[in-house]
């Protein structure tokens, strides 16, 4: 089984190595983006690299996520992609052809995760195929994770003698210390469904009812005040770091606030009134 992981990783990174080597530097190469009703989807489109996390795809990724991003209309970011690979990780041929560009590179995608959090609408990965090293650290650490009941995720630097440290950030933070070391120590790939159970995905679902999974999620989404939810997830990612008195001191305060907010009068009245809310997603 390992020799199998090993193989496939070096098989992707000698692909993606070779797209690299082409010098392609336009975002359609690397991505497809599609927009309808206040969902962006960005799907990583770079199959013959195994949707490779070079700099330039994440370069790409990054510029189509912070899009307008304070626009009211865009209410949900849903990141897919096409191919049996969601995403092999970086290229780390492009990494021992330029070491340069070593910090470069691992900074940019701690710049992706962290605007994830930032940004002020969900951001959903839609993973269906195998979410590897760097891919794996993408997906979870999008707000919300789907994937398949054949999807597979995994974190096999070490194998190749660089030990997932970056990715172990990521998935150390969604799921128990054993079943993360497991995968970091190991490399050994886990299922859709294991990852369902160690917390890594929010749900699991056969690959025939993805798309359908995604299109209820993100229309629950839309139904609501953009403006409730991204103060919401501002103060859930801030919550979690704080003392368990802190975050309820705080959080109280928060719900204070948010009791203030046009749009949470304007839900509170509907609900009285027994009527649909006419949200104006603005504090």
């Amino acid at each position: 089984m390992l020799r199998n992981i090993k193989n496939s990783f070096r098989i992707s990174q000698r692909l993606a190595s070779n797209a690299a080597a082409s010098g392609s530097n336009n975002a359609k190469d690397y991505l497809l983006v599609k927009e309808s009703d206040g969902v962006r989807e960005i799907t990583l489109n770079h199959p013959k690299t195994l949707n490779s996390l070079s700099l330039e795809m994440m370069t790409a990724l990054h510029e189509a996520m912070l899009k307008d991003a304070n626009n009211i209309n865009l209410r949900c970011v849903v990141l897919a992609a096409n191919g049996k690979v969601w995403s092999a990780g970086h290229n780390l041929k492009e990494l021992q052809a330029n070491p340069a560009i070593k910090k470069d590179v691992f900074q940019k995608l701690t710049d992706i995760v962290l605007d994830i959090r930032k940004l002020p609408v969900p951001v959903i990965a839609k993973v269906n195929g195998f979410a590897a090293a760097a891919g794996c650290q993408l997906a979870a650490s999008c707000d919300i994770v789907v994937c398949t009941t054949s999807s597979k995720f995994s974190t096999p630097g070490a194998g190749v003698g660089i030990f997932c440290s970056t990715p172990g950030v990521a998935i150390s933070q969604v799921m128990p210390r054993p079943k993360s070391a497991y995968m970091l120590m190991t490399g050994l790939p886990i299922s859709g469904v294991d990852a369902y159970v160690a917390g890594l995905a929010t749900k699991v679902v056969p690959e025939a009812e993805l798309d359908k999974e995604i299109d209820e999620i993100t229309q629950s989404i839309r139904i609501k005040s953009r403006a409730v939810i991204s103060f919401g997830k501002k103060f859930y990612y801030e919550q979690l770091n704080m003392p368990v008195e802190e975050a309820y001191l705080q959080a109280g305060a928060k719900m204070c606030d948010n009791l203030e907010m046009t749009d949470c009068r304007e839900g509170i009245t509907s609900f009285i009134e027994k009527r649909k809310p006419t949200w104006k997603h603005e504090d």
